[in-house]
């Protein structure tokens, strides 16, 4: 039985060759190739779909059953390839969110979901300004991974309040310099500031 590893690896593989077929030089080959997978994909899709219906027929022991397949990394991804995943996207979001919050908490953040529609995804993150170092990009990180991971499906992801901060008593250089050149080009001079 191939582990999460493994069938990551597969998975990738095939993506590469599948992606192989628009680089072949021969237009009959591409067709023949493409509707050999989407054929496939057909037939595969409804063997699924038959193995739940049967799991659902079952009764009594269908409901854990199929939670149970859903939560599956390898069985999960093969029911959201074929659109039977028991679980609809806005649960597999909240269950995204709940699952990254303890991480998140303890980097003194935390997330809310703002929207979801058609497959779009806002979430926003809230910092208490004592991060512990993590990096906007870290806290970002953690936010995908953990979303993807129960909905790969997402068509795309947004986070918002991640805008880095700007360190206290700091001063920019165009603050300083706006101040000092504002009266350039006015009438007014550097030299009316005491610089010659």
């Amino acid at each position: 039985m191939a582990n999460d590893v493994e069938f990551q690896e597969q998975v990738r593989q095939l993506g590469k060759l599948v992606a192989q077929f628009d680089e072949l030089p021969d237009s009959a080959a591409k067709v023949a190739g493409r509707e050999l997978l989407q054929l496939l994909m057909e037939v595969h899709g409804r063997g699924l779909e038959r193995a739940m219906e049967i799991v659902f027929d079952a009764g009594n022991f269908a409901p854990g059953i199929v939670d149970k397949m859903g939560q599956d990394p390898i069985v999960g991804n093969l029911l959201l390839l074929y659109s039977l995943h028991p679980d609809e996207l806005e649960t597999r979001v909240q269950k995204a969110i709940e699952r990254m919050r303890p991480r998140l908490r303890k980097l003194s953040c935390t997330v809310e979901l703002e929207d979801l529609q058609e497959g779009a995804v806002r979430v926003r993150l809230s910092t208490s300004g004592h991060n512990c170092g993590s990096s906007t990009n870290d806290l970002r990180s953690i936010v995908e991974d953990g979303m993807y991971e129960f909905a790969p499906d997402l068509t795309s992801l947004e986070v918002r309040g991640l805008e880095e901060p700007t360190p206290v008593g700091f001063v920019t250089l165009e603050s300083l310099l706006g101040q000092r050149l504002a009266g350039v080009g006015t009438g007014n001079s550097l030299e009316r500031d005491g610089v010659d």
